[in-house]
């Protein structure tokens, strides 16, 4: 059974940050695509970071170039993301997603909220 779950989501004030992670079965890993994406209120799911296989190459959007950080640990099964100097404007729902050959699979989400 394929499982992509999300953890290390919470509440957080500008300026914090936050290690997300996501724990990866039932399927290869370490040969599949690994992204983050997140999904603000009323605004469609957006890239956030891609990495590859090996880890050797990454991919982040312009809004959060810098600050976020994408990482996987094949050993783990898991992919990380990140996340410094957080601004309010990063609240939303994170998911991660997996493609492997013409395959995808998603998480279910973790939320991160940034407020005071």
């Amino acid at each position: 059974q394929v499982q992509l779950v999300e953890s290390g989501g919470g509440l957080v004030q500008p300026g914090g940050s936050l290690r997300l992670s996501c724990a990866a079965s039932g399927f290869a890993f370490s040969s599949s695509g690994m992204s983050w994406y997140r999904q603000a209120p009323g605004k469609e799911r957006e890239l956030v970071a891609v990495i590859n296989t090996f880890g050797h190459s990454t991919y982040y959007a312009d809004s959060v170039k810098g600050r976020f950080t994408i990482s996987r640990d094949n050993a783990k099964n898991t992919m990380y993301l990140q996340m410094n100097s957080l601004k309010p404007e990063d609240t939303a729902v994170y998911y991660c997603k997996a493609v492997r050959i013409l395959t995808t699979y998603w998480g279910q989400g973790t939320q991160v909220t940034v407020s005071t």
